[in-house]
Order: structure tokens, then sequence, then C-alpha cells
């Protein structure tokens, strides 16, 4: 099964993948992909432009295989805002998408607290598009202690 795995920044996606997926599962984080690229000490979200080009390109190559093996694996795919091309593409490969979503508030605390400036727009954006790309209703949980 391919779960993608929505939600804004410091939503606690990862957290509710890390709860839910076992050990032989694949799990494709565009955070944790270049955290594995980058060199030591490297922050946690605030990933220099050419890594994360570097991790886009990983992540689509891993998406790409991955798919293939969803009937013996479950696939985590954390996607913060799919585009409908992508939803439509998740969607042929029968996907079920998970939208976390612990409430505006408490992303715009959490993002402010311990994220770059700039997530606030991201997490802005999220809220004001994810109905035009028709996301699911969001679950609320409470992720991680924070």
């Amino acid at each position: 099964m391919l779960y993608v795995v929505t939600g804004p920044p410091a939503g606690g996606k990862s957290s509710w993948v890390t709860a839910h997926a076992r050990a032989h599962d694949i799990v494709i984080d565009l955070d944790r992909l270049a955290l594995s690229l980058a060199g030591p000490d490297a922050p946690s979200w605030d990933h220099h432009p050419v890594l994360l080009k570097v991790a886009h390109r990983a992540r689509f190559a891993a998406i790409d295989e991955a798919v293939k093996h969803r009937d013996q694996v479950d696939v985590y795919l954390i996607h913060t805002l799919p585009g409908t091309r992508a939803l439509a593409r998740y969607q042929r490969w029968d996907a079920q998408v998970v939208t976390i979503d612990p409430g505006r508030d408490v992303v715009m605390e959490r993002v402010k607290a311990m994220r770059t400036p700039g997530m606030v727009a991201v997490a802005t954006r999220w809220y004001r598009d994810r109905s035009k790309v028709g996301l699911p209703a969001g679950t609320r949980q409470s992720s991680r202690s924070w």
C-alpha cells in the first residue's frame, strides 16, 4: 500500500509515519533524505539549495522504485502539499492520502518556535491552497511532545 502523508510544516507528518511504519516498510521523506546526504551537523530543516536539489532527485528516484514494490511492503511518502497532477498520479497508484493537521494555531506556534522564518509562508500557503488541490480533511492528532 502507498500512503501519501500530507500536512503543513511542523504538523506531525513524520511523527505519524514513525507511529505507523514498520521496520521493513519504505519511508520517503525529503527532510530525512536531505539529512542523509548532508555533511555532519547539518540543520534538520534549513537545507542548502544545492542539497535540496540533490535530495529532490533522490526522492523522485525513490518514489519511482518504491511504487513498484507496494504490493510487498507499505510505502510512506511525505508530500506536504501535492499538486493536482501529483494527486492524480497517486490516485492511479491507489494511494491512501492521509492529511495530518493539528490546526493552524498549533502549526504556526511550532513553526515560529522551531523552524526558519520562511516556513511561516509555507504553512500559510498550505492552509490557503489545501482545498484547491482537493486534499482530504485533516486528522487532528497530537504528534510528539514539542
